[in-house]
């Protein structure tokens, strides 16, 4: 039986806009944010979900929740659909990490699954954890439509598993804020 599931980032955080690697840490939606997580709840409210889960850092949880206040089913949240642990870039602007770190962001943005965040996980190690729940997700709700909000990396690597996207070309396939990805799962 076929289980769909609908992978959505969460809404603009105050990060997103300056430019500072989030990770693992928590800050919240903007006001753009919140209209964002409440314009994607407007499209996919209608699709008669049997569940919703989500990672349960704030700026996913806050997006998920617009859709549970929508259709009246709560938010079941799974720490293994967070956003890439960046280690020590964690809640740093960019242009610091280029400064602090030239060797080691090189590697991550032109070799990505050679290198990772000094003191974080790597693609691997991410990839596995997110394989982990989103499996066990579809085995779940065979038959159904699930909504799961996430962060961009892991859907970018759902994208290469299940769009057939080469791995080299996982910078390309990072979705916009409030955007999603739908994949169908044989459960």
């Amino acid at each position: 039986m076929k289980t769909t599931i609908y992978m959505v980032r969460h809404g603009e955080t105050p990060w997103n806009v300056e430019g500072r690697y989030q990770g693992q840490l928590d800050p919240p939606l903007t006001e753009k944010g919140r209209q964002q997580a409440q314009a994607t709840a407007g499209k996919l409210a209608a699709l008669d979900f049997a569940a919703i889960y989500s990672s349960d850092l704030a700026r996913a949880r806050q997006t998920a929740e617009a859709l549970a206040a929508q259709i009246g089913l709560p938010v079941q949240f799974d720490a293994r659909l967070r956003e890439i642990h960046q280690g020590e870039w964690q809640g740093v602007l960019i242009g610091d990490i280029r400064q602090g770190w030239p060797d080691e962001i090189n590697g991550w943005e032109t070799d990505p699954w050679q290198h990772h965040p000094p003191g974080g996980e790597s693609l691997l190690q991410l990839q596995a954890r997110v394989f982990a729940a989103f499996d066990e997700i579809a085995a779940r709700h065979p038959g159904k439509k699930v909504a799961a909000f996430t962060h961009k990396l892991p859907i970018a690597l759902l994208k290469i598993r299940f769009q057939g996207h080469p791995p080299e070309q996982i910078w390309s396939l990072l979705p916009a804020n409030a955007a999603w990805e739908i994949f169908d799962v044989e459960a």
